[in-house]
C-alpha cells in the first residue's frame, strides 16, 4: 500500500453475522457523502449469491453495491476484492477482484485465503485512492477465534492494514452485553486494543433504558461507546444481502407472484420491486409447501446451481405444482437460473456443476441451455418487446440458451451506453411463459409497470427514487444515534 498517504478508515465489525453491519456502513456512507466527504465503502471478503454488475465489468456483492451507492460513487469490484457464492453445502466459486478464479471446497479455501491478502491490499489501496474516508465492513465475526488463521476478512485484515474497529452488536436477538463483552474476553489482548469502540444496533422502544448496559460493557471492555442505534423499520424497503433477510412483499392485494425458494437462489434483487407493489401479493414458497393455486404468476428466479436446483425444484414437487398452473392459464416468468429451468434440456459438457451430462427441464420452453466456463458479466438496457418500454438491468450467468422459442425473443439489448442490440430471452407461443438472463429489469418503473398491468395491477411506484429516500432516511436516523464525530475521529487516528 502507500505509505505516503493512509488515508482514514475505519473498519465496522459485528459479534456475528446479521447483525446490520451493512446496513449501518449503507447509512454511513450516505451520511458522510452528505458532509461533503469521499466515501468509499469496502469488505475484503463477503459471502453471498446476491451479487451486482460494476461499471468496470466484474462483480461484487450486492451490499457494497449498495453502500456505492449511498456514497453517490460508481460501484468497483474493488470494493469487494473476494467474493465467495455457495454453490453447495461445501463448496463455493470464488470470484476475485471481479472474475471467476475456480470453485474450491471449504477447507481448501480455508488454506489457501491468506493467499488472496496481497489482492484484497491492493484493492483497499485501489479503493482509498483520493477518498476522504473509506469505511470497512468485516464478515461474520472476530470471535470466531477457530477461523483466524489467514483470516481476510476480520481482524486479520485489520491488522494488515492496521485498521481501527467499531463493534456492532445487536441487541434485538437478545445477549449483546454478553455478546460484546464475550468477544472482547475471547480476543487476544492486540485485538482487543485494536477495537477503539462500538455501539449496539437494533434496539426497540426507550433507548434511555439500556444507559446501564452501556456504561456496562464500556467498564468491562474498556471500548468507547458511539451509542445505540434504534429499530430501522424502512430497512425492509433496501435490497436484502442474502437470503436469510427475504421476506414476502409488504402489499396485500388481489394480485399474487410465486416465487419458489431454491436452494441456491441467487440474485434476488429481482424481487425488491415486485415487493414494494402495493396491489401485488408477492408469495415466497419455502421448501415442502405447494405453489399457491391462486397465483396469478410463477417467478422462477436466478440460481447458482441450474442443475442442483432443478433436481430440488422437482423434490419439492413444485414440476407438477407449475404444471397445474400453467394448465389453468396461470403465467410464469423464468430469470437467468429459472429461464434455463424452463427449457427443454440443460447441458453441462465442462462439469461446471458437478460430473458432466445432460439433465431435462420442466420442458415449458422450447429451448435449449448449454453451461460454458465463460461468465458473461455485463450492464445492459433495452427494450420490452412486448410492451415497448424501456429496461435496464445486468447479466451474471454462464451458458447460451437456443431453440423455437428464442425466436419469440423477451427483449432486444445491448451493453450500456452502446447503440448496438441483440435478442434476448424467449416466450411462448401462447405468450404465458417468458424467459430472460436480464436481472434487475424490474427495477426499470415503466417497463415493470406496463408487466405488471397484464396481471390487472395498476402501479405507481417509483422505485429507484424510492431506495435514495430510504437511504437518505437511514443516514438521518444514524446521525440521531450515534457519535459521529467520535466516530470520525477514530478513523482518521489511523
Amino acid at each position: 500500500m502507500n505509505a505516503a498517504r493512509r488515508v482514514p478508515a475505519l473498519m465496522i465489525q459485528g459479534t456475528g453475522s446479521n447483525v446490520g453491519k451493512s446496513l449501518i456502513v449503507a447509512g454511513l456512507c450516505r451520511l458522510l457523502a452528505d458532509r461533503g466527504l469521499v466515501v468509499r465503502p469496502f469488505k475484503p471478503q463477503n459471502m453471498s449469491n446476491n451479487a451486482a454488475v460494476t461499471a468496470d465489468g466484474g462483480e461484487i456483492g450486492r451490499a457494497q453495491a449498495l453502500q456505492a451507492m449511498a456514497a453517490r460513487v460508481p460501484a468497483s469490484v474493488h470494493m469487494n476484492p473476494v467474493l465467495l457464492k455457495p454453490e453447495t453445502d461445501v463448496g463455493a466459486q470464488v470470484i476475485v477482484q471481479g472474475r471467476r478464479a475456480g470453485t474450491m471446497r471449504a477447507r481448501e479455501y480455508g488454506s489457501r485465503k491468506a493467499e488472496l491478502l496481497p489482492r484484497v491490499l491492493e484493492s483497499f489501496e485501489i479503493t482509498g485512492r483520493n477518498a476522504d474516508l473509506v469505511l470497512v465492513e468485516g464478515a461474520g465475526s472476530p470471535a470466531e477465534i477457530n477461523l483466524r488463521a489467514g483470516d481476510i476478512a476480520n481482524m486479520g485484515f485489520a491488522e494488515a492494514a492496521d485498521l481501527p474497529v467499531a463493534l456492532c452488536g445487536d441487541i434485538d436477538r437478545g445477549g449483546v452485553i454478553a455478546s460484546l463483552v464475550g468477544t472482547h474476553a475471547i480476543l487476544p489482548e492486540a485485538e482487543q486494543r485494536r477495537i477503539k469502540a462500538f455501539f449496539v444496533n437494533r434496539f426497540r422502544g426507550d433507548v434511555s433504558l439500556f444507559d446501564e448496559g452501556l456504561r456496562e460493557i464500556a467498564m468491562r471492555t474498556g471500548w468507547q461507546s458511539l451509542g445505540v442505534v434504534p429499530w430501522f423499520a424502512d430497512a425492509r424497503r433496501l435490497p436484502a444481502e442474502d437470503a436469510l433477510g427475504l421476506e414476502d412483499g409488504e402489499g396485500a392485494g388481489p394480485v399474487r407472484i410465486a416465487v419458489p425458494v431454491i436452494s441456491r437462489i441467487a440474485n434476488f434483487d429481482d424481487l425488491d420491486p415486485l415487493r414494494m407493489e402495493a396491489d401485488v401479493s408477492l408469495t415466497l414458497v419455502q421448501p415442502g409447501e405447494p405453489l399457491p393455486g391462486d397465483a396469478s404468476l410463477v417467478l422462477l428466479p436466478g440460481s447458482k446451481s441450474t442443475m442442483g436446483d432443478l433436481a430440488f425444484f422437482r423434490a419439492q414437487g413444485w414440476d407438477i405444482d407449475l404444471a397445474a398452473h400453467v394448465r389453468r392459464g396461470g403465467r410464469v416468468l423464468g430469470i437467468c437460473g429459472g429461464y434455463q429451468m424452463l427449457g427443454r434440456t440443460i447441458a453441462d459438457p465442462d462439469g461446471l456443476e458437478g460430473p458432466p451430462g445432460t439433465v431435462e427441464g420442466l420442458g415449458l420452453l422450447d429451448v435449449e441451455t448449454v453451461l460454458s466456463p465463460d461468465k458473461r458479466l455485463v450492464e445492459v438496457e433495452g427494450r420490452d418487446r412486448s410492451s415497448g418500454e424501456a429496461l435496464s438491468g445486468y447479466e451474471i450467468h454462464l451458458g447460451r440458451t437456443e431453440g423455437p422459442d428464442a425466436l419469440r425473443p423477451f427483449a432486444d439489448i445491448g451493453a450500456r451506453g452502446d447503440h448496438l442490440r441483440h435478442a434476448d430471452g424467449a416466450r411462448s407461443p401462447d405468450g404465458r411463459v417468458t424467459g430472460t438472463y436480464v436481472h434487475g429489469l424490474f427495477g426499470s418503473d415503466g417497463f415493470r409497470a406496463a408487466f405488471l398491468a397484464g396481471l390487472g395491477v395498476a402501479s405507481g411506484l417509483a422505485y429507484a427514487q424510492t431506495v435514495e429516500t430510504t437511504l437518505d432516511g437511514l443516514a438521518a436516523h444514524l446521525a440521531d444515534a450515534l457519535d459521529i464525530e467520535a466516530l470520525l475521529a477514530i478513523a482518521r487516528s489511523r
